[in-house]
């Protein structure tokens, strides 16, 4: 054990253990790390934890969440790509059981999850019947995105999502239709999440201090609505394909990723179909809207 509590992840404590270790935070790796224990706080309160809860954590740091989460679920899963990071939390981290860590990058490449790290979650969530998955993380800024929608794509989805990320991320996946941030992130995960913003946080509470602002947000799992969806990943790849150019007509669009698969009659069919005009764009249909689409153009297509 160090000297110091990962429970204690103050800027004075931070800034002793690096020294201690011989490192430094790693701008490539996105190492911003929360040093408000108010926050930190909240953001496990967010997360709702009980002992049934298999947790997964994509950047351990140095313990500090980690440490507040493991008593209060059944596991805590967390990944970390950075050797050296990885070795300064396994010294704090040695007195809890029931802490998994794994030191990988989280994602194969930038449209999937590590398949191992889902084979350790799914064993773990097999070890007992009302065992579930939820999502606990300060996540670092060049990974979110990737993280939170692959997640969702996969078969053992999070039942709950509790993570900081950069401000804008979290405006776009709370957006509504017809506003600037509204996109196809925004629709993918509100189409199998009930969404909402907990705390905006100013980059004062990060050591090393990020440039941008930054938010907690929570996404709870809704089975009604990810019930829905067909296929999940036709549905993501069509979502995707329609805010590819996000001033374009819908129209124009849905020709684009149908090239050789819908006929301009078509596409005027489908649109007139479903109430929709010549000069609607994607980010005018809300959830409901385009799931209709996806699922009228994929009829018609043949998919």
């Amino acid at each position: 054990m160090s000297t110091g509590s990962p429970r204690n992840q103050t800027l004075s404590f931070l800034m002793r253990r690096f020294g201690e270790a011989g490192i430094r935070p790693r701008t490539k790796f996105g190492q911003n790390f929360l040093i408000d224990l108010n926050l930190v706080r909240l953001l496990v309160a967010a997360a709702e934890l009980g002992p049934d809860d298999v947790v997964l954590e994509v950047g351990t740091g140095t313990g500090s969440l980690t440490a507040m989460m493991a008593p209060l679920a059944a596991v805590v899963i967390t990944v970390e790509v950075d050797r050296d990071m990885h070795q300064l939390a396994s010294e704090d981290l040695a007195e809890f059981s029931n802490v998994v860590m794994i030191q990988r990058d989280a994602l194969a490449g930038k449209n999937r999850f590590d398949p191992v790290i889902l084979d350790e979650v799914a064993r773990h969530l097999s070890a007992a019947p009302a065992r579930r998955l939820k999502l606990v993380a300060n996540l670092p800024y060049n990974i979110a995105t990737p993280i939170l929608t692959n997640l969702l794509a996969t078969d053992m989805p999070p039942r709950l999502m509790a993570v900081t990320i950069q401000r804008e991320l979290a405006d776009r996946i709370v957006a509504q239709p017809s506003t600037k941030d509204y996109s196809a992130l925004s629709v993918w995960v509100q189409s199998q999440c009930r969404v909402e913003i907990v705390r905006t946080m100013p980059p004062s509470v990060f050591w090393p201090r990020p440039k941008v602002h930054s938010a907690i947000v929570r996404a709870t799992l809704d089975d009604e609505l990810r019930g829905r969806i067909a296929d999940r990943g036709y549905f993501h790849d069509f979502v995707r394909a329609m805010f590819f150019h996000r001033r374009k007509f819908l129209r124009s669009e849905l020709l684009s990723a149908n090239k050789n698969r819908l006929t301009r009659p078509q596409v005027d069919d489908l649109l007139a179909g479903l109430g929709l005009g010549p000069q609607t764009r994607a980010e005018q249909l809300d959830v409901e809207a385009m799931l209709r689409l996806c699922d009228a153009a994929r009829v018609v297509a043949g998919d």
